[in-house]
C-alpha cells in the first residue's frame, strides 16, 4: 500500500492565508528542494534537478522501485482549492492493470494528502496519475485501500516526452471520492514507482502550487 501517511511534527509547513491568491508547494525551476522529505515503499527511485527543455525539473528514474518524496503544507481548500502543476514521462507501463494490486504503478503521480490529523487511521490521499492504459477523466478506488483514489490526468504515450500542464479543482475531487467535505491538505507528494510491476519509468516534475481559481 502506497499511502503517505504524515505526521506534522518536526517541519514548518506552508501555511496557505486567506490573503493568497497562490501557494507554491514545489518550485522546482529555481532549483529549491527545501522542505521535501524522503519516503521509501521498496527499493528507491532516484531524484534529480535536471534541465530538460529548457525547464529546469525534478527528475525520477525507477527501476522495479518505489520511493516518493513529499512536503507538508496547510492548504484550506476553501481559501485555495485549485492544484496547479507541470510534468513530463518518457513513457508509460506496458501491460499493467492499474487498477489491481500487481499493477499499482506510474509513471508519474502527484498525490494531495489530508491525514486526519490526530485521528491518522483515516489518511485519506487523491492521486493523480499519468496512466498508462486508463481513460482519461476516469477514476477508480486504490487497489491497496479505499482511502486513496486515482484519477487519471493523462493517459498512455501519446504525450509521452512533451511537457504537460495540469489542473484541478481538489475540494470538488475530493467530494466525489469520498462523498464528505475535505479537511486541510495536510502534504503533497510525488512519486513514479514501479516496484509491482518490475518496469522502468522516467518521468520530470514541474513546479506545484495551489490557487483559488
Amino acid at each position: 500500500m502506497k499511502l503517505f501517511l504524515v505526521t506534522i511534527i518536526f517541519c514548518l509547513p506552508v501555511v496557505a492565508s486567506a490573503q493568497n491568491e497562490r501557494t507554491d508547494i514545489a518550485r522546482f525551476s529555481q532549483g529549491d528542494l527545501s522542505g521535501w522529505q524522503i519516503k521509501t515503499f521498496s527499493g528507491e527511485t532516484r531524484y534529480a534537478l535536471e534541465n530538460s527543455d529548457g525547464n529546469l525539473a525534478l527528475r525520477a528514474d525507477s527501476h522495479a522501485s518505489a520511493s516518493g518524496r513529499f512536503r507538508e503544507v496547510d492548504i484550506d481548500l476553501n481559501t485555495t482549492p485549485i492544484l496547479n502543476w507541470r510534468w513530463k514521462v518518457d513513457g508509460v507501463l506496458e501491460g499493467v492493470d492499474e487498477r489491481t494490486r500487481k499493477g499499482d504503478d506510474y509513471a508519474a503521480r502527484i498525490y494531495v494528502v489530508f491525514s486526519g490529523g490526530v485521528m491518522f487511521w483515516r489518511t485519506r490521499a487523491i492521486n493523480y496519475v499519468w496512466s498508462s492504459n486508463q481513460p482519461v477523466g476516469s477514476s477508480w478506488p486504490n487497489a491497496f485501500t479505499g482511502r486513496a483514489h486515482m484519477i487519471a490526468i493523462e493517459s498512455g504515450a501519446a504525450r509521452a516526452g512533451q511537457w504537460m500542464s495540469a489542473r484541478r479543482d481538489v475540494r470538488a475531487d475530493y467530494r466525489r471520492a469520498f462523498g464528505e467535505e475535505p479537511g486541510h491538505v495536510d502534504a503533497v507528494a510525488i512519486m513514479t514507482d514501479t516496484d509491482n510491476s518490475g518496469g522502468v519509468a522516467t518521468a520530470w516534475y514541474g513546479d506545484i502550487w495551489f490557487t483559488a481559481k
